[in-house]
């Protein structure tokens, strides 16, 4: 038998939709200087047979020019956004320190579309607004990345991931 390993896809990197669940990793970015605990879920996800797509380029540029018609910027929101539309799972991470204004978008957009998990680490500005939406969509909500993180295990077990 032969080792499973998650495939990790990072923007703006193709992928095969469906062949694998598919998990996207919404959440805090900030421009880059947001702590990376997109690439400590895909670590912890290495162990199962999942697709993981994250919208945290390594090519970031915080230059780019953030207009409609302005390439590359497009191409990175119309890949998050295809990447969400294609994905089984959502995950949405607001680290403490940050705004995250896309990510609420992206919830109210996603988040009860399919499968999802939230994060709101304490401290969040915002944590009792995520708190009622998660109570009022039954979408777990966790406080904790790490617990999420041992939760998401056990939701992809049931799952035969």
């Amino acid at each position: 038998m032969g080792k499973v390993a998650a495939t990790e896809v990072k923007a703006p990197g193709s992928y095969q939709k469906h062949l694998k669940y598919t998990i996207f990793l919404a959440g805090a970015i900030d421009q880059g200087t947001a702590v990376d605990w997109q690439k400590k879920v895909a670590r912890a996800l290495d162990d199962l047979d999942v697709l993981v797509l994250n919208p945290r380029r390594d090519d970031w540029d915080a230059s780019w020019e953030q207009c409609q018609n302005c390439e590359p910027f497009r191409g990175q929101v119309m890949w998050e956004i295809q990447a969400q539309e294609d994905s089984d799972m959502n995950i949405f991470v607001f680290t403490k320190d940050s705004k995250a204004p896309i990510t609420f978008f992206e919830l109210g957009a996603f988040g009860t579309r399919k499968d999802a998990m939230i994060c709101a680490e304490e401290g969040f500005y915002r944590q009792a607004n995520l708190d009622i939406y998660a109570e009022h969509f039954k979408i777990p909500m966790y406080h904790d990345l790490d617990e999420l993180i041992a939760d998401l295990h056990a939701v992809l077990a049931e799952k035969a991931v």
